[in-house]
Parts: structure tokens; sequence; C-alpha cells
């Protein structure tokens, strides 16, 4: 069965462009002209993927972002963030809002195909290990779930997006080793993927955002100089 992504974009040349090369590249496509349409169309059935427009009538893709990472239903749907905007603030600002990846125009429609097929296969667990722990963290592979654990407290289930997922996941698969950046693009993006280093600080930045409402974002420590690990024993207390 093919896997199927939503394109919301409201230039039919552009939509019709990526469709083209989706589906020669095996993919079920469907497209939305705005925000409205697609909450329609994904309310009955979640796409794989959805590609999604900066710039759009009535409400603009950062906003739709934001929406559907603070909905349980679809906080783990994989977002590619397609714009004009090309400055660095604004690759943040995109990446801030939730996207997983970010695609300026003009754009190469390999390029495209490339990041969604990456996209996709980081959807996969990184290996095939059992639930892992981490100080007052918990991962189960299986349940695709993330739990805090305190002495004397209920669990509590933190929100991850599928990019912050895949990241604690490799963090907590070999805690206390400090992972440059370019080692986690590696290991987490994939070293065919075209990603700036500066997108591991946004998602580090994302991760410990979810931690921090159960006070389990110290556990990522900065390494200045160096990169990010995670620690059974933070330093900040």
């Amino acid at each position: 069965m093919s896997l199927r992504i939503l394109i919301v974009e409201d230039e039919p040349s552009i939509a019709e462009l990526i469709a083209i090369n989706l589906i020669h590249a095996g993919y079920e496509v469907k497209r939305a002209m705005q925000t409205d349409i697609a909450v329609t169309m994904m309310r009955d059935s979640l796409p794989n993927l959805l590609i999604l427009d900066w710039m759009l009538p009535g409400k603009s893709g950062v906003q739709f972002a934001k929406e559907l990472r603070a909905n349980e239903r679809t906080r783990s749907l994989p977002i590619l963030m397609l714009t004009a905007k090309s400055e660095e603030s604004d690759k943040v600002l995109g990446l801030d809002s939730g996207a997983d990846d970010y695609v300026t125009k003009p754009f190469s429609p390999k390029e495209l195909v490339a990041r969604v097929n990456a996209l996709l296969r980081r959807q996969a667990p990184l290996a095939d290990v059992g639930p892992l722990s981490v100080g007052p963290l918990r991962l189960d592979p299986l349940s695709h779930r993330v739990t805090a654990l305190w002495p004397n407290m209920e669990p509590q289930t933190l929100p991850l997006g599928p990019t912050e997922y895949r990241l604690l996941q490799f963090l907590m698969t070999n805690p206390e080793r400090v992972h440059s950046r370019a080692n986690l693009l590696d290991k987490v993006w994939g070293n065919e993927v075209y990603i700036e280093e500066r997108t591991v600080d946004v998602h580090i930045k994302r991760l410990r955002a979810a931690l921090s409402s159960s006070d389990c974002d110290r556990y990522i420590e900065t390494v200045r100089g160096s990169g990010y690990r995670i620690t059974k024993i933070p330093t900040q207390t």
C-alpha cells in the first residue's frame, strides 16, 4: 500500500509540480489549497506526511503547524515546511512552529522527494531495542511513548514530535556520550539529507521544551564546543 502525502499549497502550479514528482516516486498524493480544507481531509484518516506551505490564505502554515503539534492526534505527523523565506531566522521560526524539515522556493523536485523519503524513513525505529531508561525518563519503542516516572508521583506521558522522539531515542540509546551536531545529523536525520547543523539546536530546544513540564529537560546537557548528551546524573539541579 502506497504511503499517503497531503500537500497544502495555494499555488496550483507548485502543488502540481510536487504532486507529479511524488506520484512518480510511488506515493499517493492529495492536495488542499488552505488549512480548513486540509483539516476536513484529515478528519477520517491522517496522511503519512504533510507538505505545508508557509503562506496560505486564512491561516499561515506556521500557525497551522503549531495547532497540529498541540493536538494529540496529529502531534506525531511529519511536517515538511515549504516557503519562499530563506533567512536563517525564518528557518528557525518554521522549525520552532513544529516542522520537521524546511525547503525553500525555488526548489529542486529531486531534493524535495529526497527529503520526503528521508522524513518517512525516520519514522522507523533507530534500532531493534527494548524499553530505554535514563533517570526518570522511560521510552517504549513499541508504543512510541515517553513517560516521566518520579518517585511518589503519577507517571506523566510526554508529548514529543516525531523528530524529537527519534532524537531522544538515539540519545537514550547512547547515554553519557557527547554527540556532535554532525554526528546527530548522521544518526538521526541521515547523512544523505541536506540539513544544516543549526537544525539540531532547534530540535534540542524543542525536545527540552517538551521535557520541561516534568522537570526532565535538565537531563539533556550542552557540552560547549562539542555537542549534546543525555546524562543519568544532571549537573543542574
